[in-house]
């Protein structure tokens, strides 16, 4: 079992997780403030680009296969290097709905 260094940038938060656990199970042991909703891998909320390195996240059924190489679905996304990623950074599939302040949709052209 390898463990992986995961920075995430414009905060002081790293953490180590091995490439058994995902991101998002090992930011909430650390008591780290990462959104998440759905917890399998479709609502897209825990989303984050990824800036520098690899994950394998085989059951992110709500990212296409471009997206998944840009983006990690926390909840998903196990490394498999050390890693550095921008929370809050949602794939261009996801468009924000201009009549709701706080909604986040998929793009018609997707349904």
């Amino acid at each position: 079992m390898a463990t992986y260094t995961v920075e995430f940038v414009g905060t002081s938060e790293t953490i180590e997780v091995s490439d058994k656990q995902t991101i998002l199970s090992r930011c909430i042991e650390e008591g780290i403030a990462q959104e998440y909703s759905c917890r399998v891998g479709m609502c897209l909320a825990c989303s984050a680009e990824i800036l520098e390195g690899e994950v394998t996240q085989p059951a992110a059924r709500g990212l296409t296969d471009e997206e998944a190489e840009r983006f990690a679905l926390t909840c998903m996304a196990r490394p498999q290097s050390d890693l550095k990623l921008d929370r809050g950074k949602y794939p261009p599939s996801i468009t924000v709905d201009e009549n709701a302040t706080d909604t986040v949709s998929r793009n018609a052209a997707d349904d």
